[in-house]
């Protein structure tokens, strides 16, 4: 049995857009059966068959046998219906052949128009059908045309599309240029290509990193994250599941070898390597690198803030171009990243402080005053108690619920605060000035204390005289031991003499006292 020249014709393009042949086979069964009631215009039940061996395609009309007919389009006698079919039985079915050689060229032209789309519907559901099971794959491709701003590539089976925001900005493409794109996405309702590549993606570093670094391939390193900006700068973080491997080390290669024919391939664009932690804030400082970070703290967890404190030579490193590097951090970290020089942190602080000293006491530390009209101060805007110090009676008065009574006792508990806070003040500065007449060394000693000492001094003299002049026989001069009673009893009112003053020993009796009170 041969097959018709059409048939043959069907299988090759069947295998050149990787369709199924039975699928052109019905689109053009059904256009021929478009054109048949269109030139037939009739309601009755068409039915068309691709013959193989003639290479056409048969029409026939399909109607019921019955014994009366009642509807000419969709029954027959058995009559009539023997004329077709020798064998028709009544409750059974007849096929009548229609003429198709009489559909005319507007009727083929209409059968090619259903054919070309049914094949277009074909060929699109199979290359959706494939493409979308490799979505995030590395392709190579070759430039075929411009479209635009768009480059249209040739994939082998199918066509791609680059959009110009896939493209990267260092990269401009001519036609028969190979390149490697990674497969982005499917987009089943495009007119033109529906599959999607990109150069811009992250997507496209990871897998060159996958095919440059082995221990990336078996999974001993593990890329983390990724954040680029095509084009410009690229920041990878990477983590190590066996300790004796140096992550980034191992990506970077010998002499820099791995990351230098990455680098190549994007056209020269920066990549930074940067080991992975898991706490933030070692990552954050990480991620900033070049820069060297001096103190990394969270603002806030649940909105993922973080503050950045560098030195001030190294807030525009830290920053980076356009504040590219501290955008690529925080796409990489995902947190929210503020940085801050040591300098603008100390103005801060300082103005936090200020505003603090002006903002003055909340009028909760009030003693004396109820919720209720703590509730009704606070609804006027009253939140310090300077605030409501500086109000008048009739102020108060006009703040709803607060009556002359509650008014009383407003500025009855204001005023006690206040001279709480002042003696307060009072009994701070003199316990200041108590402890500053503790005797220290270079420190101005009070008038009793010098007096005393000085008193006690002489007296020791005194003594000491006395008792040279006792052993030489010599009578102890009266001054010297009058002014020592009058110190004495200037010092110690309750003692009436010192033993032993005033008298005159002889030169064979020993003295009693002597320097210093001790007994001879």
């Amino acid at each position: 049995m041969t097959t018709s020249l059409l048939f043959q014709t069907i299988d090759q393009l069947s295998r050149e857009k990787g369709i199924d042949a039975q699928i052109i086979i019905s689109a053009v069964e059904d256009a021929i059966l478009v054109a048949a009631r269109k030139y037939y215009k009739t309601a009755e039940d068409l039915q068309s068959h691709f013959n193989k061996d003639t290479g056409l395609v048969e029409v026939h009309a399909v109607k019921k046998v019955v014994e009366e007919v009642q509807d000419p389009d969709h029954e027959i006698s058995l009559k009539d219906a023997h004329k077709y079919d020798a064998e028709a039985v009544l409750e059974g079915e007849v096929r009548i052949p229609k003429a198709t050689d009489v559909l005319g060229r507007i009727a083929a032209q209409a059968a090619k128009q259903v054919i070309f789309q049914k094949v277009r519907e074909a060929e699109r559901d199979t290359v959706y059908a494939e493409y979308n099971q490799r979505v995030g794959e590395l392709v190579n491709c070759t430039v075929k045309r411009m479209e635009g701003p768009d480059v249209i590539v040739d994939l082998g089976r199918t066509e791609a599309r680059m959009p110009r925001k896939e493209q990267s900005r260092l990269e401009t493409y001519q036609i028969g240029d190979r390149i490697r794109a990674v497969i982005k996405e499917v987009d089943r309702a495009a007119r033109g290509p529906q599959v999607i590549v990109s150069r811009a993606d992250a997507l496209l570093v990871q897998k060159l990193f996958e095919m440059e670094v082995p221990e990336i391939y078996d999974t001993t390193v593990v890329i983390k994250a990724i954040a680029r900006e095509a084009g410009e700068r690229t920041k990878v973080a990477v983590y190590s599941k066996d300790p004796d491997v140096d992550c980034v080390g191992a990506c970077v290669g010998m002499k820099g070898m791995r990351v230098q024919s990455i680098i190549r391939e994007l056209r020269g664009e920066k990549i930074d390597i940067i080991e992975y932690n898991d706490d933030p804030l070692v990552f954050a400082a990480n991620a900033l690198s070049p820069a060297k970070i001096n103190h990394v703290s969270v603002l806030d967890v649940g909105e993922k803030h973080l503050e950045v404190i560098v030195d001030d030579s190294q807030l525009s490193l830290a920053i980076g171009k356009k504040g590219q590097n501290v955008r690529l951090a925080a796409k990489l970290l995902v947190w929210h990243i503020d940085i801050k020089s040591e300098e603008e942190k100390r103005q801060e602080i300082e103005s936090q402080m200020a505003a603090m000293a002006m903002r003055g006491a909340p009028i909760s530390e009030l003693v004396g005053l109820g919720d209720k009209t703590l509730g009704k101060l606070r609804e006027q805007g009253i939140e310090t108690v300077e605030q409501l110090a500086q109000m008048t009676p009739e102020d108060l008065m006009q703040i709803p619920g607060v009556g002359e009574k509650t008014v009383e006792r407003i500025r009855g508990v204001v005023t006690d605060y206040f001279e709480r806070d002042a003696s307060g003040e009072a009994a701070a500065a003199e316990g200041t000035e108590s402890q500053g007449g503790v005797v220290e060394e270079g420190t101005a000693q009070p008038e009793e204390v010098s007096e005393t000492a000085a008193s006690e001094e002489t007296t020791a003299s005194s003594a000491t005289e006395e008792s040279v002049a006792t052993e030489e026989g010599a009578e102890a001069p009266a001054t010297e031991t009058e002014t020592v009673e009058e110190t004495a009893s200037a010092v110690e009112p309750e003692k009436t003499e010192l033993p032993g003053e005033g008298e005159t020993k002889g030169p064979d009796e020993p003295s009693s006292t002597g320097a210093g009170g001790e007994e001879k």
